[in-house]
């Protein structure tokens, strides 16, 4: 169940109740792809970072270990010893990556491994399957990414044909969540908004998608090529033609300028790889900017990354040990700046609930847009 708190203009302050605990909103999902967050980090960490969701992938995790393995090991949840909410993807967007492995046809998509060659059928039944065999607290339902830049004919055609899986998704896991040996039976369901940049099929499919009365909504096909600016034309386009009682969930964005934007025009969910990744390359976040701790100006740098930040890395270490560790490479070193991003990220979802609590979102808004707009370093 979802409960509107408090909005400033589109903004929303909100609530997510599930089967496996609250989602206080706006959220950032912390992204791990294979049941774990890369740079070493662990599910004790995410609790001490403040993760709310975590978020998995249904292709990656039914090759390696196998949805049915983690379905006989009692599900995602107790396979990687976490028990906040998960969200998983339905696999769609490997339509997108990994174009030149697939053939898509009405019935779903033929793949071929990219781990070995291996032929793989998934369409949407087969995504919810995994999905249940996971246990997430959200499924998200199967469609197609479509490219960028896509003729008005593919997108049309593609995004009628995500329609037609989506009812056939809502079909599946209805079924599925009565069965006797599903774990989760109170999975719930996301559909997704395609259509490119082109504002009339998005919004003619925000229309259709909103009848099935899903358990929330996602906007995709973003952050894959278009500008900034286009994205948010989009989303002011779109976003008021989903169904306001319910969460809206951009995927795969995004930055934290992105973010922002993104909550002011009505997104209340979010995901992407850019903390972790970024960690990992000594690319980490504060509210002045980037920092690139590889950088010999903080060889003798003894101040945290960030000295407004709470996080366990930045109570503790230096610049200057952290940039040792990276010359050394030593996995500690990407391990550090992944929490310290990841803590950095929540904790700004957290000014941003209190800011529309508080009224003052735009306020709060413009300065910190001001204030990461300062340059990288």
């Amino acid at each position: 169940m979802y409960e509107l708190i408090k909005a400033e203009g589109r903004a929303k302050r909100g609530r997510l109740t599930t089967v496996h605990g609250v989602i206080e909103t706006p959220v950032f999902m912390n992204v791990g792809t294979q049941a774990c967050i890369k740079g070493a980090v662990s599910t004790e960490d995410l609790i001490n970072l403040n993760t709310q969701v975590e978020l998995s992938n249904t292709y990656h995790l039914h090759l390696r270990p196998g949805d049915k393995i983690i379905k006989g090991l009692g599900g995602l949840h107790k396979f990687m010893v976490w028990d906040k909410p998960v969200l998983t993807d339905s696999g769609g967007f490997q339509v997108f990556s990994l174009a030149s492995f697939r053939k898509i046809k009405e019935e779903g998509v033929y793949f071929s491994s990219h781990i070995d060659g291996q032929k793989i059928f998934m369409g949407p039944e087969e995504s919810m399957q995994i999905q249940s065999n996971l246990a997430s607290t959200i499924a998200m339902a199967f469609d197609e990414c479509a490219p960028y830049p896509s003729t008005r004919e593919y997108m049309q055609n593609s995004v009628d044909r995500t329609t037609r899986w989506l009812a056939r998704c809502k079909d599946k896991m209805s079924l599925l969540n009565n069965l006797d040996d599903t774990i989760n039976k109170n999975q719930m369901l996301f559909g997704i908004n395609q259509g490119g940049v082109f504002k009339d099929i998005r919004v003619g499919h925000a229309k259709a998608i909103s009848e099935f009365d899903l358990d929330g909504y996602a906007v995709g096909g973003l952050a894959v090529g278009e500008t900034h600016e286009e994205m948010y034309y989009i989303l002011e386009e779109v976003v008021p033609y989903l169904p306001q009682a319910k969460p809206t969930y951009l995927m795969g964005v995004g930055t934290p300028i992105n973010i922002l934007e993104s909550v002011e025009r009505g997104i209340d969910f979010f995901d992407c790889v850019l903390p972790a990744r970024n960690g990992r390359h000594a690319h980490v976040y504060t509210n002045h900017g980037k920092l690139n701790l590889n950088n010999a100006k903080y060889q003798l740098d003894e101040s945290p990354i960030d000295l407004n930040c709470g996080c366990p890395v930045c109570k503790r270490y230096s610049r200057a040990y952290i940039r040792h560790l990276f010359k050394a490479k030593e996995m500690l070193a990407m391990r550090l700046c992944v929490m310290h991003n990841l803590y950095f990220f929540n904790n700004m979802m957290k000014e941003i609930r209190e800011a529309i609590e508080q009224g003052n979102f735009s306020s709060y808004k413009k300065n910190k847009v001001e204030m990461f707009s300062g340059g990288n370093n």
